[in-house]
């Protein structure tokens, strides 16, 4: 396994010579403005619960807002303690994991935390399963003991990647006496123990954070007050630094805007090579088209990812063709290997031979944005070009986009994904196992039994043939069609410091690096 996702720092030296800004300059000053760091972007908070999402942007803010009994330094793959003061397996047999709390832990509300808030956080999000939840993380957690301040987890098969999953945001502690143990909070408050107390929150709009005096952690100390502004379109963000509303920019730009960003003076780009995937999901239960497997088959031997690539993203991404992407044990290249170039011919045999009849009329839902719009148009071309397929395109903002996929009302769909961890479990259990977070409805009895062969080893080069039989699997089965992957951007003025740190490509949102300069 790499022991880092590889990182790229791009501030641009002629930026800072015209600016007449000294590297000095990019630390924080102890002097001048107080008003809170005003930062965009267009990943929205699906629920302020912990139990309640588990997407990009609920993340994002969790990491701020809560604590986990871990956590991953930039740069590292291995998480260190966080809430915990210290966390090891039991044994050697890979099914007991016990965490020791700090003594110092307080809510942001003065409370005392235990264990017992650490085992009501895990119990309840368990139990609530919320559709767009975290559940599907955490198959193998059997049950959690609380003791003082000692956590125990006990797991029903051995899972190595068992720590990786505690320092993400489905770890997130929450107080015992402030959430109902079977329901969403629905009040848009949060009683966590992290870096950042949420002073004011407006939903789809803005969250207003500032230090938590009472964090205690992995942080050496809390940052600066922050102002998180939320957009409905990457066109609206873009809009919204042109206007000077934000000075630091964080997913999603359009494609067009990055191509012909201009470092003039008072601009720096952080680029990193980033994890980000984006797939087309197929809803392979009986009654929808894409339930059967030869209609998925076919549509992967069509796709021009190229086409897409350089159409509607200007080159800002590149063409993926496995599960893992490049970077992570096991990425291998098994949609390439079996579908190569677009080839009707083969797509025509494809559903002749499984008695399809055709055209195939199915529907392809999207979130709601410009970029999306693009790359859905052209998806919808290049199937129909065919005569093979007939496409009905369904346009949703991001709440009704997930409530629809997830209760089958697509036949496909485009989704991103982040990993939740530093690790190529991220893309197998949560995207192609049994009850997988897409909520695609595949599932493989001989591709579930390989991400548990690929869980039981700590040292992970010892998975990488698991992991590329998998690939090879859904690469037969097609329950989802990797597009491509792309590189993160950062974007902030010469006002602000610490942005380069704002983000690695692996999802976390380091919003306490930020400051005036």
């Amino acid at each position: 396994m790499r022991s880092t996702v590889r990182l790229r720092i791009l501030i641009t030296c002629g930026v800072l010579v015209a600016a007449g800004v000294g590297g000095w300059q990019l630390l924080p000053s102890d002097e001048g403005r107080t008003d809170p760091v005003p930062v965009g972007t267009t990943d929205e908070v699906t629920s302020l619960d912990p139990a309640g999402a588990y997407d990009a942007g609920s993340w994002a803010i969790y990491s701020n807002l809560y604590q986990s009994l871990l956590t991953f330094k930039p740069g590292f793959t291995t998480p260190t303690p966080d809430a915990a003061e210290s966390c090891k397996f039991v044994g050697d047999k890979l099914t007991t994991y016990q965490c020791s709390l700090r003594d110092d832990l307080a809510f942001s509300n003065g409370r005392k935390v235990t264990a017992e808030d650490v085992k009501f956080s895990f119990d309840r999000m368990l139990k609530i399963k919320a559709e767009v939840g975290p559940a599907p993380l955490f198959p193998t957690l059997k049950n959690v003991v609380a003791d003082g301040l000692t956590v125990t987890f006990n797991l029903s098969g051995r899972d190595a990647t068992f720590p990786l999953k505690l320092a993400t945001g489905a770890g997130s502690i929450v107080d015992r006496e402030r959430y109902q143990v079977d329901t969403l909070r629905q009040d848009n408050a949060v009683d966590g123990t992290g870096p950042y107390v949420l002073k004011e929150y407006k939903p789809g709009q803005s969250a207003l954070l500032e230090p938590n005096p009472k964090y205690r952690g992995a942080l050496a100390g809390t940052g600066r007050p922050v102002l998180v502004k939320y957009y409905k379109t990457s066109e609206d963000l873009a809009n919204a630094w042109k206007s000077g509303d934000v000075q630091v920019t964080h997913r999603q730009l359009p494609p067009s805007f990055v191509e012909g960003l201009d470092t003039k003076s008072g601009t720096r780009l952080t680029e990193a090579e980033s994890a980000e995937i984006r797939n087309i999901v197929f809803n392979t239960r009986a009654g929808s088209p894409m339930g059967t497997k030869a209609v998925r088959q076919a549509v992967a031997a069509v796709l021009d990812r190229p086409a897409i690539t350089t159409g509607a993203y200007k080159g800002t991404v590149e063409p993926l063709y496995s599960l893992i992407p490049q970077g992570f044990v096991g990425h291998s290249t098994a949609f390439y290997d079996r579908y190569p170039a677009p080839d009707q011919a083969k797509a025509k045999k494809l559903l002749k031979d499984a008695g399809v009849q055709t055209p195939v009329h199915f529907t392809f839902g999207y979130r709601q944005d410009a970029t999306y719009k693009a790359e859905t148009a052209e998806i919808k071309k290049q199937l129909e070009e065919t005569g093979l397929f007939e496409v009905k395109v369904v346009e949703a903002d991001w709440q009704s986009f997930q409530k629809g996929y997830t209760s089958g009302a697509y036949d496909a769909y485009t989704v991103g994904w982040l990993p939740d961890f530093p690790d190529s479990d991220s893309f197998t259990a949560p995207l192609v196992g049994t009850g997988n977070a897409l909520s695609s409805g595949y599932s493989s009895k001989t591709v579930d039994k390989l991400i548990t062969d690929t869980q039981q080893y700590s040292d992970r080069s010892r998975t990488t043939r698991d992991f590329k039989v998998i690939q090879d699997e859904v690469s037969k089965d097609v329950p989802l069609l990797p597009l491509w992957q792309k590189n993160d951007y950062v974007l902030a003025t010469e006002a602000v410091g610490g942005s380069q740190n704002l983000s690695d490509g692996t999802g976390i949102w380091r919003l306490w690096e930020l400051s005036w300069i």
